[in-house]
């Protein structure tokens, strides 16, 4: 860059009034996952591609098409075409708030991903545990009477803690187990729904994610008023942050606009309308 014959594009050369900090999501995506750049195999740029890429005293820029910032690169010495992809050949990607939500939904369909597998393999361990109870019984006094030093009838002695809750699960008859495990796997498979949908962004899965989401909110409510923990803390939080996010920032139920008016916001935040405004010219 300190050899490149001239600035950047749009570059100010005078500081701005103010420095307000904000998170540009763009530049975390371009960080990670490299610049979207056109032109790069191309011979020859013309004015009528200044959008995406120019040459400026002698020296190539390009455009990321994601977060704006031009970079230098010197010209291909084998183009593989005359001149860079016309629009209708080019895939935007995404940009401004629709970038944002991309994100924050993915984020929190790996929180549901958890979610599905974690259950998922609690619920086939209750049916395991329901199918061979007998043989966990006897292996589990087995091993409590070696630990203590004793002879331990099958509940014969009471039990606190944790030893009292596993000797709890012998007494308890199977088809409540089975009941259980049932309950467990239908709420697996819906985090999984869920994981997926949002992964896809499907505005379904934003609804349903809201609707089981905000149901369990009491649940969490009363276990936090029974017994505080860290991750109850940690799990309670997220789950009103995953509440208010789909709530106010998707628009959900019609609230500030609804579904129409995300649909404008990603109209006017990706496209080719939003870099024209973003370019240099646009700018001064």
């Amino acid at each position: 860059m300190a050899d490149a014959p001239a600035p950047a594009p749009g570059v100010r050369r005078t500081p701005p009034a103010r420095f307000v900090p904000r998170l540009h999501w763009e530049l975390l995506v371009c960080g990670i996952a490299g610049h979207e750049l056109i032109g790069l195999d191309a011979a020859q740029v013309h004015s009528e591609d200044a959008l995406v890429v120019r040459e400026i005293d002698g020296a190539r820029w390009h455009r990321c098409l994601r977060c704006d910032s031009w970079l230098p690169l010197a010209p291909p010495t084998a183009a593989a075409r005359e001149r860079p992809p016309d629009r209708h050949e080019i895939e935007l990607p995404l940009r401004g708030r629709p970038l944002r939500d991309k994100i924050v939904l993915r984020l929190i369909a790996v929180n549901r991903a958890v979610h599905f597998v974690v259950l998922g393999l609690l619920g086939f361990a209750i049916l395991l545990f329901a199918s061979h109870r007998a043989a966990f019984r006897d292996r589990f006094y087995r091993v409590l009477t070696d630990l203590q030093g004793g002879a331990v009838a099958g509940g014969g002695h009471a039990h606190h803690g944790l030893l009292g809750e596993i000797d709890k699960l012998f007494t308890l008859q199977s088809s409540k187990l089975h009941l259980f495990a049932v309950v467990i796997l239908a709420y697996a498979a819906v985090e999984g729904i869920e994981a997926v949908g949002l992964w896809y962004q499907r505005r379904w899965a934003e609804y349903l994610t809201f609707l089981v989401t905000a149901s369990l909110l009491p649940v969490e409510v009363y276990e936090l008023a029974n017994r505080l923990s860290p991750l109850k803390i940690l799990a309670f939080i997220i789950n009103v942050a995953v509440v208010a996010y789909l709530l106010y920032a998707k628009r959900l139920f019609g609230l500030r606009g609804g579904a129409r008016a995300d649909e404008e916001i990603r109209e006017h935040d990706v496209g080719w309308e939003a870099l024209e405004r973003t370019a240099p010219e646009a700018e001064r």
